[in-house]
């Protein structure tokens, strides 16, 4: 990807936001942070940015620093330490209603963000038999009938790391009692239950709003293919194959990190196709997303479906990752510039 050309004048000022205590606050500099690369894109590109840690002790003194900057990058996860972003988002949505763009707003987290989205966008090519429960008590009456017809993925809506998020089958049921065995995605190993008591461990998800259920993919262990976007264009791609669902002990064995490569990635390159010239462009119009609030980076993880009848590889989507996308490929920092430098400028 070719680099962003430094223009005359500076562009204008943003912040770098992300959680952090007190001692993080007072040495926090560009070239010591993870987001470096950021900051030398940013800075190529003419656009003067500054560090932000925020912890929710400190939202006043964020709210007058903040108001006076042009934009507002966010890296802030939705659940980290037992702590939500009820506040900061409270406060980035006063900031932006005075003036500064901030990215992902979270008002644009709540559409694209959380994983709602798989409902919503089910009927798009990447989406599956999903479906949404918003109680208790539908989630009780529904989903026996989906677990007849095979494994099933339950999620909370809102969370990340994996939290709240189970693949689940039935079982055989002796004495009338329904049996599920359950695979946490941040444990190594499946356990067999009562379905009544799988569910009241769900009983809080509710809290988010719903609880997201889809099919399990078969093709999980082969991987899943992460596709990074800064706004509507391809930033790079990252593929792992992961432990999280995955039973198999071999399959598990296989595991491994995840290995970023360019937008340029021959492997991927019908996939970045699908995400920019259709997939984006129908998403967000079902969502109601004006293409310039689209985030500067946010990114896509895909499973493997079924192959299409000329043997092309279907994908199916996941999530979708808005609030704290990190880390991200070599090219990205140049693309995020190239897109807060569109963003900077004023519209015709």
């Amino acid at each position: 990807m070719p680099t962003i050309s430094r223009p005359d004048k500076p562009l204008g000022r943003v912040a770098i936001l992300w959680r952090g205590d007190d001692a993080e606050r007072r040495n926090a500099a560009p070239q010591a942070s993870r987001f470096k690369a950021v900051f030398a894109a940013l800075a190529d590109a003419g656009i003067h940015a500054e560090p932000m840690v925020y912890e929710d002790d400190v939202l006043d003194a964020a709210r007058e620093r903040l108001v006076a900057f042009d934009g507002v990058l966010v890296w802030v996860n939705p659940i980290h330490e037992g702590r939500n972003r009820s506040r900061l988002d409270a406060l980035l949505r006063e900031v932006a209603a005075r003036g500064p763009w901030v990215s992902a707003h979270p008002d644009v987290i709540l559409k694209m963000g959380t994983k709602e989205v798989l409902h919503s966008t089910r009927a798009m090519g990447w989406g599956s038999d999903t479906a949404l429960y918003r109680t208790a008590e539908v989630m009780h009456a529904e989903l026996p009938a989906r677990l007849a017809a095979g494994p099933r993925v339950i999620k909370r809506n809102r969370g990340n790391g994996g939290q709240g998020v189970w693949k689940v089958e039935a079982l055989a049921s002796p004495g009338g009692q329904a049996m599920v065995r359950v695979l946490d995605a941040t444990a190594d190993r499946s356990e067999d239950l009562m379905l009544e008591a799988f569910l009241g461990r769900c009983a809080d998800y509710f809290e988010d709003g719903c609880v997201i259920d889809q099919p399990f993919q078969a093709r999980l262990p082969e991987g899943v293919v992460r596709c990074y976007m800064a706004g509507d264009r391809c930033a790079g791609f990252g593929h792992q194959k992961v432990k999280a669902l995955v039973g198999a002990p071999e399959a598990r064995a296989g595991a491994g990190p995840r290995l970023y490569t360019s937008e340029a990635d021959p492997r991927f390159q019908r996939l970045r196709r699908l995400m920019e010239d259709e997939w984006v462009p129908q998403m967000i119009s079902l969502l109601d997303i004006a293409p310039r609030d689209l985030p500067m980076i946010w990114d896509a993880d895909f499973m493997l479906g079924s192959p299409g009848s000329d043997g092309a590889d279907s994908y199916v989507l996941g999530e979708i990752n808005v609030s704290s996308v990190f880390p991200i490929p070599d090219e990205a920092p140049v693309a995020i510039a190239r897109r807060v430098s569109e963003r900077l400028r004023p519209t015709a």
